[in-house]
């Protein structure tokens, strides 16, 4: 399958060199990532020329100079590694947060209270907003809200007071919202990037399945086909050919006509969701009949494998105990919030107090196996049956968790 084509070029992607562009192609959050060290880049002229403005008024003028020109040597580090993609870790981040705070926290060395009481930090918050910023990019609002609180802290310090006055200092306030924004944002965009990854893949699927099933159609079924009804004219040694070749034309137009069972749902999150109606249609063959929706049912793969083991000993107990020649049939229901799975056969049924005699002897399939399995799922499994008239089994689960 081929790659997934990129987003076309914006006019900020244009500012950088097309080399740093493909390094990070793979990255949904890249354009987020290269804007923002263009705030990086403007923030620092601010920053330099609030320094040449304010520096005579500092009572260590000479090391302010000195501890800027280290900020810009970092910052110029962070850039390069936010850009070309190495430095998005969640270490290399937390090392700007650390550095940008006790930076902000050194005003109260250069400078003294009065200034302090006038004025913002000397590296400017702006500048350090850098540090928010990057922290939401890497890992979405609960990490930007803290490197915000982290920042907003040193300020708070530095200035001596809390002022709940937003009109007079709303610096807190606003790096939180910044750092809530651009994590949100960046969390989206993943989100977005993985569904839309998901769809091309199953696209690309789809179309693969379609020329196979071409193929397969004109070529390998066909002759299946004629091998099965040549084989029943010849009869004896042919007839049982005939018999193998018939069955794997129907295993085969089962594989082509099944759909996959990876099902990318609007609510997928991280948890991988199957389509439940795929894996059920496995279990069909010539003595089990299976319907299910056309379209698919997605449920958590941890309840698709425990409703498929529990309908697994349905039809083991009905080739073992329903009579010679007995046949399954299994329904799938999708009511939205619950899946029901109807399993009936046309076999003898169970006598009457069957299942308790199964009980004290010790045997407790239907107990544990079938009832207890969707018990624990937080469904209800309902059994009717009478001798002669067969069984039939109805599992109701609830599946509104999963698709949250």
């Amino acid at each position: 399958m081929s790659t997934p084509k990129i987003a076309p070029t914006t006019g900020f992607d244009r500012l950088f060199p097309a080399s740093w562009r493909r390094l990070d192609d793979t990255d949904p959050v890249g354009p987020l990532w290269r804007a923002a060290q263009i705030f990086r880049l403007a923030s620092f002229a601010y920053a330099l020329g609030f320094q040449i403005v304010i520096n005579g008024d500092l009572d260590r003028p000479g090391l302010t100079w000195v501890l800027f020109g280290l900020m810009t040597a970092a910052n110029v580090w962070w850039a390069a590694g936010y850009l070309i993609g190495f430095g998005r870790r969640w270490w290399f981040v937390a090392i700007e947060v650390a550095v940008s705070a006790v930076l902000m926290l050194s005003t109260s060395y250069v400078a003294d209270t009065a200034w302090v009481a006038s004025n913002q930090t000397w590296p400017t918050t702006l500048w350090m907003t850098n540090a928010v910023l990057s922290s939401a990019l890497v890992g979405g609002a609960m990490w930007g809200v803290i490197a915000a609180a982290v920042i907003g802290a040193a300020n708070l310090y530095v200035k001596g007071d809390i002022v709940w006055n937003f009109g007079r200092n709303a610096t807190l306030l606003l790096l939180l919202m910044t750092g809530l924004a651009v994590g949100l944002a960046a969390s989206r965009a993943r989100l977005t990037h993985q569904r839309m990854t998901a769809a091309i893949r199953a696209a690309a699927q789809a179309t693969e399945r379609e020329r196979l099933a071409r193929e397969v159609h004109d070529g390998v079924l066909q002759v299946l086909a004629l091998v099965a009804r040549r084989g029943t004219e010849i009869g004896g040694d042919a007839a049982a050919l005939a018999h193998l070749a018939a069955e794997q034309e129907t295993r085969l137009r089962k594989l082509i006509a099944a759909q996959p069972d990876s099902v990318p749902t609007e609510f997928d999150g991280d948890r991988k969701t199957v389509d439940l109606g795929a894996r059920l249609r496995d279990l069909g063959d010539d003595a089990t009949s299976v319907s299910t929706p056309s379209d698919p049912v997605p449920v958590p793969e941890p309840t698709a494998t425990e409703l498929l083991a529990v309908v697994a000993n349905i039809l083991d107990n009905t080739r073992h105990h329903a009579g010679a020649g007995a046949r399954s049939f299994l329904l799938l229901e999708d009511l939205g919030d619950e899946v029901v799975i109807s399993v009936r056969d046309n076999g003898v049924g169970i006598a009457p107090g069957r299942l308790d005699e199964a009980r004290a002897e010790g045997r407790m399939g239907i107990a544990r196996s079938i009832v207890g399995r969707v018990e624990d799922l937080g469904g209800r499994a309902a059994l009717q049956t009478a001798p002669g008239s067969g069984t039939e089994w109805e599992l109701t689960i609830p599946v509104q968790e999963g698709r949250r």
